[in-house]
């Protein structure tokens, strides 16, 4: 089995080849390595293409294995969704074939290491390396399974999971209704339809006016709650103070004006389907409680002291970019974990 090692060219490598330091810089230290037999090195380079050939060249003469190069123009090194589709692209066109990857760490930004974790543990396979000084190359330990479904996918990879798919749940009438001729629309149709067969939550993403609501009510249609309650709520119109009554009910006297007690939407959705549209609209401390009710299936009403099993399916819909939002609160995280991993 051919075994192929993917890395980024970093600015350590470069000043090795510049002989501005005496290392020979992550990426060659990996190549060189006693501890693997690669057939093929692809590197990934986001500086000038000039100045990734020239680095190219330097490495040839450290080894005979043989390199491709594939120049990335990124807005940024530290672009999460550009680096993901720069690679996956060309991790497609390798997984047709019957190979072993490997993804090494040490080399680029903290940024396109994340990535590497993310594609290894989630969609493509791979072994993980990492290079230091001390203890110099070695398999890197992350012990924990991730979930990446909500990364955009390539074309290729969303064919070879439809090929994979052994049913899907019968048209019906809200399917039907979402009228489109693009082939990326027919991709987000189909995980729609594939997505309506399981209980898990869905987040949909879109512009207001594109039908957000429409696809809701078409996984619900194809749900096996489908005869159950579909309640639809506009968070951006729930007024800030009263959020978490609406969403998880009050009890009598709970607080001034509370003259009954009341069923929050949560309730009133109970073996059905809540659809929570323009979740982003939501104070965080409420995205915090609707977290703890996914987790735990269960709401606690204002004024209540103990919490109700609920069984809800939550559909969820936003016109902002979550992911890239959520970027600004991880990052520093990431830049921190990954640091470690570096020279």
């Amino acid at each position: 089995m051919r075994k192929i090692l993917f890395c980024w060219i970093g600015r350590t490598d470069l000043n090795a080849a510049a002989g501005e330091i005496e290392t020979p810089g992550p990426v060659a230290k990996t190549v060189k390595s006693n501890i693997f037999d690669f057939s093929e090195v692809v590197l990934f380079c986001n500086y000038v293409a000039e100045i990734g050939e020239d680095y190219v060249s330097w490495l040839q003469g450290q080894t005979n294995t043989p390199i491709r190069f594939i120049y990335c123009s990124l807005s940024s090194p530290t672009n999460f969704e550009e680096i993901y589709l720069a690679v996956s692209k060309v991790l497609d066109s390798y997984s047709k074939e019957e190979s072993e990857f490997f993804f090494q760490l040490s080399s680029g930004t903290p940024a396109m290491a994340a990535v590497w974790i993310v594609l290894a543990k989630a969609m493509f396979p791979a072994t993980l390396i990492e290079v230091s000084l001390q203890q110099g190359v070695k398999v890197a330990s992350f012990p924990f399974d991730l979930a990446a479904d909500f990364i955009p996918p390539s074309k290729e990879t969303d064919e070879r999971l439809e090929k994979l798919s052994l049913s899907l749940p019968p048209e019906t009438s809200e399917f039907e209704d979402i009228i489109h001729r693009s082939e990326v629309m027919r991709r987000v149709v189909f995980k729609a339809r594939k997505a309506a067969m399981r209980s898990v939550p869905v987040l949909i993403e879109g512009q207001s006016g594109t039908g957000k609501e429409l696809f809701a009510r078409a996984i619900h249609s194809g749900s096996s709650v489908r005869d159950k309650k579909f309640v639809a709520v506009n968070c951006g119109a729930i007024p800030s103070e009263l959020v978490e009554s609406h969403l998880f009910g009050h009890k009598k006297g709970a607080f001034t004006g509370a003259n009954l007690t009341r069923l929050g939407y949560f309730a009133k959705a109970n073996g059905g389907t809540l659809f929570l549209d323009e979740i982003g609209e939501l104070p965080l401390d409420a995205q915090v409680k609707i977290l703890r009710v996914l987790q735990e299936g269960e709401i606690v009403p204002v004024g209540a002291t103990s919490p109700i099993k609920i069984n809800v399916r939550v559909i969820a819909a936003t016109n902002r970019n979550l992911i890239v939002e959520s970027q600004k609160v991880v990052s520093g995280w990431i830049c921190f974990t990954a640091w470690l991993w570096r020279y």
